[in-house]
């Protein structure tokens, strides 16, 4: 990555966590980082229902929530007939670190993905990555959302969609989930 940094001050976030302290810290981090717009929702309905009236540039979603969870407004957002903006890039925040976790919230559409505890300078980075490598939106029978390929061109093997989750037993670190994910 370059080492340009951006004015995020124009930009509008919709944080949606039902932990009032988790949205307070990421709306705190926001704000120094120097983003003046933040708007809050308790859930997935509740902030599928704030997206209506706030055109949000960035979702940051936690992954756990009732009676909506992040993957279910995730698809909601990506696939409902009556979504405000189904291409609004959305980072996933969850202490899920699982393999099994990770592919599950790419395969809902999330752009990135940010393992907790989080700090400023991993969510900077998620949002930079956002902006510095935009990526396509693609359309497929089971599936809407960014390009899930970040790697153009990689491996070339036999099974290269199959994973072996068998082995992939334990929490993976932030560096593991960007690795896997091609980050």
């Amino acid at each position: 990555m370059s080492s340009k940094s951006y004015n995020l001050e124009r930009l509008n976030f919709l944080i949606v966590d039902d932990n009032k302290h988790m949205r307070a810290l990421v709306k705190t981090i926001l704000h120094a980082l120097g983003a003046k717009n933040c708007h809050e929702a308790s859930d997935g309905a509740d902030a599928f229902k704030e997206l209506r009236h706030y055109p949000a540039d960035i979702i940051i979603c936690d992954w756990n929530m009732s009676p909506l969870d992040g993957l279910d407004f995730v698809r909601l957002v990506r696939t409902g007939g009556d979504s405000p903006n189904p291409f609004v890039p959305i980072i996933m925040l969850t202490g899920h670190t699982e393999l099994v976790k990770v592919i599950e919230a790419r395969d809902s559409g999330v752009h990135e993905f940010l393992a907790k505890p989080i700090s400023a300078k991993s969510l900077y980075a998620r949002i930079r990555a956002i902006i510095e490598k935009p990526r396509e939106f693609i359309k497929i029978k089971n599936y809407f959302g960014p390009d899930r390929r970040r790697n153009q061109g990689g491996y070339k093997g036999s099974e290269r969609r199959v994973a072996n989750l068998e082995e992939a037993d334990g929490e993976l670190s932030q560096e593991e989930v960007e690795a896997l994910l091609g980050g």
